[in-house]
């Protein structure tokens, strides 16, 4: 079976698990998942069955918008109440401050990551070598943040929404937010992903792929055969002759095809899109 549908993990479970989960529901052996969310973490995870799994990178999904609850004054290594260390107690705070913290991380940001990350170094994840008591120092990284939104505040925790670009970590932002407030420490409690670029949770209803694609349509002029047959195309038989990703309608399929140095070759063969 070939779909392509956005699941909501449920917190406290792996993405691993979670679509083993799914493949049973499903009964589906060939499946995967774009953008991986760690136990803590819940929220809209889009899944691929059997062919639709090549289709991930070409999917319309940035930006991001997370939903986090931030414990103030809750120090843990892991930024989330995996690893709570200790909370101090804390006077509340204006609202007007909390809010000009949550709005001040709008633009370009350059920050830290976690240690307790998936990044890698020299060939390890940050997390495993953080587990495992090593010294973890890892590069500064740039984001985006769209916009972010304070949704409540109830001492001592701060409910926020970010909408962000691919690769932002949402840990470090609380502890930002933390920062700017004059503290020293600060984790989250909750952390949700509400939606990738367009995709939301919707009952796992099946998507409808020509219209999940960030790459534009492209229009084969010649033999429709050559496209049927996967046949090799001339250039001068698309309408758009530029380089770059395309997709191409077969129908009740789709192919994908890279134009690079006036030559077209077929990125995905037909992919059905039922």
């Amino acid at each position: 079976m070939n779909r392509l549908f956005v699941a909501y993990k449920p917190t406290g479970i792996g993405s691993n698990i979670f679509l083993s989960q799914l493949k049973r529901k499903y009964n589906n052996k060939k499946a995967g998942f774009s953008g991986t969310l760690d136990p803590f973490a819940k929220g809209v995870l889009i899944i691929g069955f059997g062919s639709h799994t090549k289709l991930f990178r070409f999917l319309n999904k940035t930006p991001k918008t997370y939903r986090a609850t931030l414990w103030l004054g809750a120090a843990s290594d892991s930024l989330d109440t995996e690893m709570i260390e200790n909370v101090e107690m804390l006077e509340e705070f204006d609202i007007e401050k909390v809010q000009k913290a949550v709005k001040s991380l709008e633009g370009e940001l350059e920050y830290e990551p976690p240690i307790f990350s998936a990044k890698r170094i020299n060939g390890q994840r940050a997390y495993d070598l953080a587990r495992a008591g090593k010294e973890v120092k890892l590069n500064k990284i740039n984001s985006t943040i769209y916009n972010t939104k304070l949704i409540s505040y109830c001492h001592p925790f701060v409910t926020f929404e970010a909408t962000v670009s691919e690769g932002t970590y949402i840990r470090s932002l609380g502890c930002i937010i933390a920062g700017r407030l004059g503290l020293e420490h600060g984790s989250l409690s909750a952390l949700e992903r509400l939606c990738e670029g367009q995709f939301k949770y919707e009952d796992e209803i099946a998507l409808d792929i020509k219209k999940s694609l960030n790459i534009p349509q492209n229009f084969y002029l010649g033999d429709s055969d050559n496209l049927k047959y996967g046949r090799v195309l001339a250039l001068e038989d698309l309408e758009i002759q530029e380089d770059g990703y395309y997709w191409l309608d077969n129908g009740d399929n789709i192919s994908v095809i890279n134009v690079e140095n006036k030559t077209v070759k077929y990125e995905l063969g037909r992919i059905y899109t039922c």
